[in-house]
């Protein structure tokens, strides 16, 4: 069948219309493809932050800022700190009122470490203090001095605290705390200036949550603990 010159062309024309409306189609395509890729791609990136982010912020380190000049000289006021919370804490995970499981604490703490933990009388609030006092131990408090109990020292023993506050720095109060298992005596460096166990009492080990790992800010006093 013969076509015509203006039959040609028209044919030629209307199929380089359905090319365009082709090419146009499939640049559509392609964007909208484009949304759904970078979409998931964002679902992606924030759920595996929340996979890697969420266990680390609930079992093993959490952030603080110090408040207070109670445990100067060596903790100032606006520090940052990152505190160790693996094995030192009591940790509930729940949704709601389901609670799922219960990690008990399982770590020992030392005598002298610096520790972040609620305060008893009002939970929604954080300190930190410098175990003093160990389970099972007697702690007596008086004239200055700090003198420890225990089964390895029945007689007896004069606390030596040198090597983190200075000698100037005078423990006041009469005090004689006996403690049971998971309770501990918690003293401020800054023994004039802090509120610790001589005002509030002794502390149980469900209120630590963890010891100070470092010291990230400022810069020029970085340090690990």
């Amino acid at each position: 069948m013969n076509m015509t010159k203006k039959e040609v062309e028209k044919s030629e024309k209307n199929k380089e219309q359905e090319s365009e409306v082709e090419k146009v189609v499939a640049v559509n395509g392609d964007k909208q493809e484009k949304k759904i890729y970078f979409f998931f791609e964002i679902v992606k990136i924030v759920l595996m932050a929340f996979l890697i982010i969420f266990p680390i912020r609930t079992f093993i380190f959490q952030p603080f800022f110090v408040k207070g000049a109670s445990m100067e000289p060596n903790f100032f006021n606006g520090e940052y700190l990152i505190v160790n919370e693996l094995g030192y804490k009591k940790t509930v995970v729940a949704a709601g009122e389901k609670e799922f499981f219960t990690v008990e604490p399982f770590k020992d703490i030392k005598r002298g470490t610096p520790v972040v933990f609620r305060y008893p009388r009002n939970p929604e609030e954080f300190f930190i203090k410098r175990i003093v006092g160990l389970p099972n131990e007697r702690i007596v408090i008086e004239n200055k001095k700090i003198k420890i109990y225990n089964e390895e020292h029945p007689e007896g023993f004069l606390l030596d605290e040198k090597e983190y506050i200075p000698n100037h720095f005078e423990t006041r109060g009469e005090e004689d705390f006996v403690l049971e298992n998971e309770q501990y005596v918690v003293l401020g460096d800054n023994r004039s200036h802090s509120s610790d166990s001589r005002n509030w009492g002794i502390l149980s080990r469900d209120y630590i949550v963890g010891k100070v790992l470092l010291r990230a800010w400022p810069l020029d006093r970085f340090k690990l603990y």
